[in-house]
Parts: structure tokens; sequence; C-alpha cells
């Protein structure tokens, strides 16, 4: 899907996006709207639990970390959508192509997060 999605954004002639790609765009921004949340949750459940310590230093900071990596490609989203749907009559390839690498980062970074996320839970036997 993600090469049919790059294809799709860069031979665009209006500034209109496609419903697919929009879908995309919405149901990923979710997605790492809920890996931030559960990297937060996770974060905290463990300082409250457990505190801040030596033996917990390095996971509150993976959870951080995790929260960080999923908070860029965010926030690129957003602000890339409202810079394309601004554009008219043409959005740039440039911006089309950041489009299309952002979403991709996106997807890598939900996968990236939960991995970071469900160690540190299982580690610690969060809920």
């Amino acid at each position: 899907m993600m090469v049919y999605l790059s294809c799709t954004l860069r031979s665009k002639i209006m500034a209109k996006l496609p419903e697919e790609t929009l879908s995309t765009i919405f149901s990923l921004m979710r997605q790492l709207a809920e890996g931030i949340e559960e990297a937060s949750a996770a974060e905290w459940q463990l300082f409250e639990q457990y505190g801040e310590t030596s033996e917990t230093l390095g996971e509150l900071e993976e959870l951080q970390s995790a929260r960080e990596r999923l908070t860029v490609p965010y926030s690129a989203l957003h602000n890339l959508l409202l810079k394309v749907l601004e554009y008219q009559p043409v959005a740039p390839n440039a911006t089309l192509e950041l489009l299309a690498q952002t979403i991709e980062n996106g997807q890598t970074a939900i996968d990236v997060g939960a991995a970071s996320v469900r160690d540190v839970k299982r580690s610690w036997n969060l809920p």
C-alpha cells in the first residue's frame, strides 16, 4: 500500500488528497496518539509503583523516548497535512514526497514504540 500511496501522492495534479490517503493519515494519527498515551501511561505506572531508582531509570527513559518517537511523526503529519490542504492549486512534489515519507516513518514509529512499551510492561509486570 505504501508504494501506491507514494505514487498517488507524487502524481497529484490538484491539492486535494485522495480519500484513501486522508483515511491513511487519520488512521495513522489515531494509532500514534494511542501509542503516545500508552507510553505515557506505562511510564506513569512504572514510576508510581517502583519510583525512580537505578533499576527503573533505564526503562523510564525508554518509555519517554518511545513517547517522543511517536510524537514527532504525529506532529509532522498534522503540520504537513495542513500545508497540503492550504496549497492551491497544486501542492509541491517535495511536500507530497515529505508527506509520504512521514507516513512511512509514522508506521515504523508505531511498531518500535509498541515493542518498547510491551517489553517494559512485561519486565515489570505492569497492566
